[in-house]
């Protein structure tokens, strides 16, 4: 039996919340309020650059269905085994379940089509819409929390997590608390998104667009990878992996070379003053 700790994160007893007759499931309620708050910073960033921040919410009415669309069908994929026999399952979308790669390509389909109805340019809005991400996706994972679900492996940390016996997986089932992973990506995600909004633009000042969407990506995949590694849930492997490793990998990589490419504009670069002809 694990030895007592001195302090742990409690979890909900329940999985929704209640409005009188009416019963709505914590972690739909959270994506609502991550979109609600990404839109919002969205808007925000969009206006500083001089556009109008109406044209955020009509990108947000493409990419947000694209996104959850999109989200669910990578969960189904990569974890298709929970789904076996029981395919009725996979539209259960309110029971958790929905996978951030699938999110990102679904909303960014949806983003595409949004900004060639709109005229607006798809780097540039990338770059406004990196933030609220990353807020939307801390926002989100308390959902994780909730449900009590998508640990990591056993604690007894001051600030371990505590899960019930019912959500335990059968060979921690006398282990209390495990590292409360949905905690560690959503302090990681904010800890990215104050990055990209207060530092890099001043240290890549002379970025082109779309350098601020890959620094997301980056930042984004290289806490994600380390967490990965910490969870214990079941999950399709490849080569004694995690599916998810090598995904984050595979993006971090492509999210690096993009921001190497991008993080100075030619136009931007003074001249040297000694490549000057004098003039006459």
């Amino acid at each position: 039996m694990q030895s007592r700790v001195l302090a742990s994160i409690p979890s909900p007893g329940d999985n929704a919340i209640d409005l009188g007759p009416l019963s709505l499931r914590a972690y739909g309620i959270l994506i609502a309020l991550g979109v609600v708050a990404a839109v919002w910073l969205t808007q925000r960033r969009w206006a500083a650059r001089g556009h109008d921040p109406d044209q955020i919410t009509t990108v947000a009415m493409w990419a947000v269905p694209f996104g959850v669309v999109g989200a669910r069908i990578y969960h189904v994929i990569t974890d298709n085994e929970r789904f076996r026999g029981n395919w009725g399952e996979a539209f259960e979308i309110w029971s958790g379940g929905l996978g951030i790669w699938g999110a990102i390509a679904g909303g960014a389909v949806g983003a595409m089509i949004a900004a060639r109805r709109t005229g607006i340019s798809m780097l540039e809005l990338a770059d406004a819409v990196a933030p609220g991400l990353l807020v939307a996706q801390a926002i989100g994972r308390l959902g994780n929390w909730f449900n009590q679900e998508l640990f990591g492996r056993p604690s007894d940390l001051p600030w371990a997590l505590e899960i019930d016996p019912e959500h335990r997986p059968a060979e921690y089932l006398d282990v209390e608390t495990f590292h409360p992973t949905f905690l560690y990506e959503a302090l990681w995600n904010l800890a990215v998104a104050a990055f990209l909004i207060f530092v890099a633009p001043r240290v890549f000042r002379h970025a082109r667009d779309g350098a601020i969407f890959a620094l997301y990506v980056v930042g984004y995949t290289f806490g994600r990878l380390w967490i990965e590694l910490v969870r214990i849930d079941p999950a399709s492997e490849v080569l004694g992996q995690r599916v998810n490793v090598w995904v984050s990998l595979l993006v971090m990589a492509g999210g690096l070379v993009a921001f190497l490419r991008l993080r100075r504009d030619p136009e931007s670069v003074e001249p040297d003053p000694e490549s000057v002809e004098p003039t006459a």
